[in-house]
């Protein structure tokens, strides 16, 4: 009898799980497959291939796999390798509270290149990836001007709280909010253009709305009181810059692949007004692909003419810390966060943090996210280049996820990093 083990079956997206075959032929070669359908109906699919030991078992945790979409011992590289079956795809949880991504494993012998109707597995199971822990509370905010989620954690508090502000696509992506408050923050998943009533492009980025936003937080009594965190990625990374450089709410940021400056859009905060860096289009690439990268478009802030755009993050309240894929094929995110170090260490600011990661990309999301080196945007006519190698930025992505929630949490609410939920 063939047997094949996932445990947990049910889990956090971000945990990782354990995958374990047994009652193989001995020294048989097999391929594991794993997929799913996003909630659009895209398929996402994995392979690699594996060597069954001399008992007819194969463990994922130390028996490496000989080829497919990695190789090597990566106990989750199944699930880092998901790939969309149709080009350009990322997947993305939407709905974060209903249901989880129900990830297919699928077992068989030999070499299988390609699920097909002929080919039966000798062994199936169905993992359930949830981005939400039982007992987290989502509520809508609609308050003034201010559009988003609160995540809270069960029970009474208080938590440290944290704004979460994505890029310039848009919208309102709530997965990492809801990541964190299942780790034990209270975490305001925040919008600031194309959803609901906020304007469908950014003009310009209003600091009182942000803060607005900050000050909401804060009156929620399940969420300590002393300031609040942010984390944010690309244009939400600069925006998170900008928010620790003027706003006294903000305790501790953390900026995954961003700028150190105003860019493309103006900046406005009561009487202050910076014009951003013009964007250079012309300098946009096209890849072999057919996809865009946009590095090379950002202009460079050792101008002097520009010299007011950069953001004074000297007056941030609180520690700032960058998380950098030195393969980031959308932002030069390594140069911006060295010019920010050396510029806050210029004005004797010492608790500012470069770590950076080889190989990887833009896209440093939670562990539960597959490598997306090349995805469709809303406001572009073909895809975007993101950047990075499957392994190392995988690898990144789970040291980051730690790193955020470490970082938060003793700079925030002053205290180690707690069990999991």
């Amino acid at each position: 009898m063939v047997g094949l083990v996932v445990s947990p079956e049910v889990a956090l997206a971000d945990e990782p799980v354990k995958i374990h075959a047994w009652g193989l032929p001995p020294h048989q070669l097999i391929t594991l497959i794993a997929w799913l359908k996003d909630e659009k109906g895209q398929m996402f699919q994995s392979r690699a291939f594996y060597q069954t030991d001399s008992k007819g078992n194969v463990d994922l945790d130390h028996d490496a796999a000989t080829g497919g979409d990695f190789q090597g011992v990566h106990p989750m590289g199944l699930f880092w390798s998901l790939k969309p079956c149709s080009p350009f795809l990322r997947l993305m949880k939407r709905d974060v509270m209903s249901s989880p991504f129900h990830v297919h494993l699928e077992l068989y012998l030999n070499m299988i290149l390609n699920r097909t109707s002929e080919e039966f597995p000798v062994a199936t199971k169905v993992v359930e990836r949830w981005y939400v822990a039982p007992g987290v509370q989502r509520i809508q905010i609609q308050q003034g001007k201010v559009r988003g989620a609160l995540f809270l954690p069960p029970g009474d508090g208080p938590f440290p709280g944290v704004i979460d502000i994505f890029g310039g696509v848009g919208g309102l992506v709530e997965f990492r909010s809801s990541l964190l408050a299942s780790h034990g923050f209270a975490s305001l998943a925040l919008a600031y253009i194309a959803y609901d009533d906020l304007p469908s492009y950014l003009g310009i980025v209003d600091l009182e709305y942000f803060e607005e936003a900050a000050n909401i937080l804060l009156r929620n009594p399940k969420v300590l009181g002393d300031g609040v965190g942010v984390v944010g990625v690309c244009k939400g990374a600069e925006i998170a810059l900008a928010m620790a450089s003027y706003l006294p709410q903000v305790k501790a940021t953390v900026c995954i692949n961003g700028t150190n400056a105003v860019n493309g859009n103006s900046l406005s905060y009561r009487d202050l007004q910076i014009d951003g860096i013009p964007y250079q289009v012309d300098r946009l690439l096209v890849t072999d692909f057919g996809s865009l990268e946009w590095t090379y478009t950002l202009g460079d802030t050792k101008k002097p003419e520009y010299e007011d755009c950069i953001l004074p993050l000297e007056k941030a309240r609180g520690p700032i810390l960058f998380l950098v894929g030195e393969k980031d094929r959308n932002y030069d995110s390594l140069t911006f966060s060295k010019e920010a170090k050396a510029r806050a260490e210029k004005f004797g600011k010492k608790d500012v943090h470069v770590h950076s990661f080889p190989g990887a990309g833009h896209l440093l999301e939670p562990p539960g996210a597959p490598f997306c080196p090349v995805s469709q945007s809303t406001f572009f006519p073909l895809p975007l280049t993101w950047g990075g190698d499957l392994i190392a930025h995988c690898k990144a992505q789970e040291t980051c996820w730690r790193e955020t929630q470490d970082f938060l949490r003793i700079n925030i609410a002053g205290c180690p990093r707690q069990s999991k939920l």
